[in-house]
């Protein structure tokens, strides 16, 4: 892989790891946040929506960019699921 796609694929997992350190902090803060916070991975539209931006954002990207097609396609998945598991 070339330099190009190392540091396409850090920036996802940087993202990643910054939310869950956001998350432990807020959890310190205010206990039992991080369970709301992720009250999303049970709802099944949510993680539907998720698995569909996933695969589409993949197939799309995968030519292009390889690995981190499918880096930053979870994440936008994870961050679908999390707007869309959110109680309105």
């Amino acid at each position: 892989m070339d330099g190009g796609g190392e540091a396409s694929l850090l920036a996802p997992v940087i993202i990643v790891a910054v939310l869950g350190i956001r998350t432990a902090f807020t959890e310190i803060r205010h206990p039992g946040s991080a369970r709301r916070q992720r009250a999303f991975t049970t709802s099944r539209r949510a993680m539907a929506a998720a698995g569909v931006v996933a695969v589409s954002m993949t197939a799309i990207g995968w030519s292009q960019a390889g690995w981190a097609a499918v880096a930053w396609a979870l994440l936008a998945g994870a961050l679908t699921a999390s707007l869309i598991g959110k109680d309105i």
